[in-house]
């Protein structure tokens, strides 16, 4: 209960928080319309302010401010305060306040000469030359009321307007500083960014302003890329140098992406293979990329496998520093060859794999997945290709417009995310719309004209339909959750069975919810499970001080009881691969001595101290680091295990780390058909000196996340925001 409150009064103070940075972000902007307003009426801002007044407006229960409107002073109208400029232009410029007709901004301070002319072409046209009520009329119409607002802000300026100081000249030392810089946001951007971008005649006016010299391609592809590579390349080596041991990492070998949760052709022949290095700390490297395949759509195990190992002994001169491979393909051949060919490693398959994979296994093996698919790629095919069904469709989207109804055209072999949720999505969120259309009168003629007409009714009519597919939507939801947490979180090996449990559990949670029998289910989890399994899971779970658990006698002790009997074994039998044969019976000793007495409670309690992620909301370990630590320095009498714990406990499980964006790998394939070997080293060192900035940044999303991201607030006033108008700059 004690809890409960707590819990309570912090979201309170969140909610107040919250509303309290909002308030002060409505008077912020309140006081800045303010301020530009007063200076323009002054004669220092745009003409327009004459007649536009922000308004505060206040919460009626709180008196808190709640939002900023601008207030049309002619026709007292309400508008959104986010753009004036743009309010100005719809409103006044196009003459739609209906009291604008009588009222023309003045030019400012007209000579005798220009009153006189004004007077002269006000009476061209008017019916009562006599009256002093006289309005003037132009050549252009009301059309001309713009360009002419535009030319008083233009008189305005020149009034107005300083000659700029001269700018002192640079010093060699601040001309290359500012290279170097350039040179640094080109490399890293660049997919996005391009060679022909620097011969754009007004990137290269923006550097003669600056007083920079122009950059040259030859100069950023030769001395300045050497340069850089071989200054990440130094910083690579001395991190890795330094660490006493390293995981390989191996992502690419996938003829499809199936990054984000999916599979999607990559265009050409097979693409980029990138290996980097995660160290003990938690720093991720960038060790290489490489165009593995030739032209070919696969790669054969065994070369993968060569490739591999080049990179181990390539990578640090004593191979046994690599203490294991992730990589995202090729488990059961090249990675089980190079642990049995090399006992002290241990070589996992990605995670993310495994998990993405469920969508097809409950694709093939569950019938219900099947059934429903099936039968939304029915109705979406009736609509997609029966004119008069879609004209039925069509007329109720037009009478009720707040239904939005979309059928794409989806192919018959949906295997990922996308496409199979937004099919289900498109379904569902036209059930209101597909119950009206098949209840028409007009809708008797498509069943009588296309078999598949009765069939959609009779799918549309039925409650059970609509039950599955909102079930097997909710599986896909469940399984992307999933997927997107791993991505995002990056588990260590450690992780992998209390994953695979959560999974299980939220599964059981779908099928009690939908009324689903879970022997399939579960069937079906557990063969992905197997495929995906490996004895270093177990092994490191019962290592890992953060899984300690407390008996009734006050210990912490490891949860070997979690296990089954079959991964017990397992523990024993990796442990004993990866020492020597004279520490074996050494290391079965300490396991045995770490499974009765465990952790001092004092130190297992430390080690599981979590807090709130500031980003997610979620509570995690403090520490990251702290399991590996623990085993180096108060657990240092376990010789022999505490080196095999340690070498365990930092291995990562998915093959994340630098993900290229779409443009740049669009860049890469088109790099790759180029057969110079001096070319494709170019594009390597490229592609290093990019990855290797943003790895040290822990960039691992991209920008065209970030812009999605960006762009996805419905809040209208937020997005202006960051446009905001000309005069608050």
């Amino acid at each position: 209960m004690a809890e409960s409150k707590e819990a309570q009064n912090d979201n309170q103070m969140i909610v107040v928080t919250t509303e309290d940075m909002a308030a002060r972000a409505v008077n912020k902007r309140y006081e800045g319309l303010t301020t530009v307003r007063a200076k323009a009426v002054k004669g220092k801002g745009a003409w327009y302010w004459a007649h536009l007044e922000p308004i505060l407006i206040r919460n009626p229960e709180t008196n808190n401010p709640k939002a900023v409107k601008l207030k049309c002073n002619l026709c007292e109208a309400m508008f959104s305060a986010s753009n004036p400029s743009r309010t100005a232009s719809e409103h006044l410029k196009r003459r739609t306040c209906p009291k604008l007709n009588s009222v023309l901004p003045p030019l400012s301070s007209p000579s005798p000469s220009s009153q006189t002319n004004r007077k002269r072409f006000a009476s061209i046209g008017s019916s009562n030359p006599g009256s002093n009520n006289c309005h003037l009329l132009l050549s252009g119409g009301k059309e001309d009321l713009g360009p002419l607002a535009m030319l008083e802000d233009s008189v305005k300026k020149l009034k107005t307007s300083k000659p700029l100081p001269h700018s002192p000249q640079l010093t060699r030392a601040q001309i290359d500083s500012a290279l170097n810089l350039l040179t640094d946001w080109f490399y890293e951007s660049y997919g996005s960014v391009s060679f022909p971008s620097l011969d754009h005649t007004k990137f290269k006016s923006f550097m003669t302003q600056l007083g920079l010299p122009e950059l040259s391609r030859q100069e950023l592809i030769s001395s300045r890329l050497d340069s850089k590579y071989q200054e990440a390349k130094l910083e690579s080596e001395v991190n890795i140098r330094d660490a006493e041991f390293y995981q390989l990492v191996s992502n690419g070998w996938k003829r499809k992406s199936f990054e984000h949760g999916e599979e999607s052709p990559a265009p050409g022949p097979f693409g980029l293979v990138k290996f980097m290095v995660n160290l003990p700390n938690g720093t991720t490297l960038f060790q290489k990329a490489c165009f593995p395949g030739g032209g070919l759509t696969s790669v054969p195990a065994a070369y993968a496998e060569e490739i591999m190992w080049e990179t181990v002994t390539n990578t640090c001169n004593a191979a046994q520093k690599c203490v294991g491979i992730v990589s995202d393909k090729y488990k059961t051949k090249a990675l089980r060859n190079l642990e049995t060919r090399n006992h002290w490693m241990v070589n996992l398959s990605c995670q993310l794999q495994g998990i993405g994979s469920l969508i097809k296994d409950f694709r093939k093996d569950l019938p219900l997945f099947a059934t429903v698919i099936d039968n939304c790629l029915k109705i979406s095919s009736l609509f997609n290709n029966n004119s008069q069904a879609r004209s039925i469709l069509n007329k109720f989207r037009s009478q009720e417009p707040e239904f939005s109804v979309s059928f794409g055209v989806y192919c018959e072999n949906l295997q990922n995310f996308s496409s199979i949720a937004t099919l289900l999505d498109s379904v569902l969120t036209s059930a209101r719309v597909l119950h009206l259309v098949v209840t028409e009168d007009s809708y008797k003629l498509v069943v009588m004209e296309d078999s598949r007409g009765s069939e959609v009714a009779d799918l549309v009519q039925n409650m059970r339909f609509w039950n599955d597919v909102e079930a097997i939507n909710a599986l896909i939801k469940v399984i992307r959750g999933m997927f997107d947490e791993i991505e995002a979180e990056r588990p260590l090996v450690g992780q992998c069975l209390p994953l695979w449990e959560d999974l299980r559990a939220k599964l059981n949670e779908w099928c009690v919810k939908f009324s689903i029998h879970n022997g399939a289910v579960e069937k079906i989890v557990e063969r992905r499970f197997k495929k995906n399994y490996h004895p270093a899971w177990s092994t490191a779970f019962v290592l890992d001080p953060v899984y300690l658990t407390r008996d009734a006698s006050g210990k912490y002790l490891p949860p070997f009881k979690c296990l089954t009997c079959e991964q017990e074994k397992d523990v024993d039998n990796l442990i004993t691969r990866l020492v020597s044969r004279e520490e074996a019976h050494v290391a079965l000793t300490e396991l045995m001595k770490w499974r009765s007495e465990g952790l001092d409670p004092l130190y297992a309690q430390a080690v599981q101290v979590k807090q709130r992620d500031p980003f997610t909301g979620k509570m995690k370990i403090a520490n990251p680091q702290s399991s590996r630590i623990i085993w180096e320095t108060v657990l240092k009498e376990f010789t022999v295990l505490g080196k095999i714990a340690v070498r365990l406990l930092f291995l990562h499980a998915t093959s994340c780390g630098f993900k290229c964006s779409s443009s740049f790998m669009r860049w890469v394939w088109g790099q790759e058909k180029v057969q110079s070997r001096v070319h494709l080293e170019r594009v390597q060192k490229m592609i290093f000196v990019a990855a290797h900035s943003k790895l040290k940044k822990q960039e691992y999303g991209n920008d065209e996340e970030k812009e999605v991201a960006l762009f996805a607030s419905d809040d209208d006033d937020m997005v202006n925001e960051a446009f905001v108008d000309e005069h608050l700059l």
